[in-house]
């Protein structure tokens, strides 16, 4: 297939070189600064750079962009979007876009079907991109009323590029539970760094603090995006943890042993069922 990643990021750059190393597929490469394109192309990462016009041969498009700029990028571009291929976007909220681009797929006569690789680094840009970062991670589909044939062909490409499952959700399933797996982590990774003590953790600092800051290292612009797109699940999320904050705080306030270790309890039950 001839299949168009449109946003050479960290995502969609890995997209391309998973592509390549795992593939016999023909990958164009669309991206708004051209630098970019060229140090793809020059990498091996696609095997053209692409333009607008470049989508009429793909079989595939995937766009690898803030949300928004998915939708604004095929409401300008649609035309060119060959008739019967496949559109599907990698971003990470889909109640906001998936309407308008089901029906941009109606109106330009492609097929739409939401996805979401989970996988990522702290680190951003084309620099970060690997060709092993979708290895063994889960690929999420949101059909938004394609049909099956289309699922199973995304499906494919997907396990071919790495991704070690396939979940099929709905929107809305999807953003309550990214709200709670990635936005949530997100959110107290910042507010734990912001600690007028973080600056002074070396030498103090072990597994602990590592694991907890790690997805600190953010792009502010896009999460705020996913931040406020996915606002009501997020803010739902962020009471339950404020709830179980203050059980916390209050616990260790009045000194009372024993509703503090039950607390800690729980929190140990829950993971060791889990099994993760």
């Amino acid at each position: 297939m001839k299949i168009a990643i449109v946003g050479l990021g960290i995502i969609g750059g890995s997209y391309c070189k998973a592509l390549k190393a795992h593939t016999k597929h023909t990958v164009i490469g669309i991206n708004r600064t051209p630098q970019v394109a060229q140090k793809a192309l020059k990498d091996g990462a696609i095997d053209m750079i692409g333009t607008p016009e470049s989508l009429k041969d793909a079989d595939i498009t995937i766009l690898c962009m803030y949300p928004q700029a998915c939708v604004d990028f095929v409401r300008e571009n649609g035309q060119y979007i060959r008739k019967g291929a496949i559109v599907s976007d990698a971003a990470g909220i889909k109640i906001s876009i998936c309407p308008q681009l089901k029906e941009l797929s109606e109106q330009f006569g492609f097929i739409y079907v939401g996805s979401h690789p989970m996988a990522g680094k702290e680190r951003n840009g084309y620099i970060s991109s690997d060709e092993n970062l979708f290895m063994g991670a889960s690929f999420l589909i949101t059909p938004c009323g394609a049909e099956q044939a289309a699922v199973n062909k995304l499906s494919q490409l997907a396990l071919e590029i790495g991704f070690g499952s396939i979940k099929v959700t709905t929107p809305e399933e999807h953003d309550r539970m990214i709200a709670y797996t990635s936005q949530l982590p997100h959110v107290l990774a910042c507010a734990y760094v912001l600690s007028p003590s973080c600056p002074n953790h070396k030498g103090f600092s072990a597994g602990s603090y590592r694991d907890v800051s790690r997805v600190a290292n953010i792009n502010s612009k896009l999460w705020a995006e996913l931040f406020l797109e996915n606002r009501e699940p997020l803010m739902a999320e962020l009471e339950e943890l404020n709830r179980n904050i203050t059980s916390l705080y209050q616990a260790i306030k009045d000194r009372d042993r024993q509703a503090l270790t039950d607390l800690l309890e729980q929190g140990h039950q829950v993971k060791t069922m889990l099994g993760e």
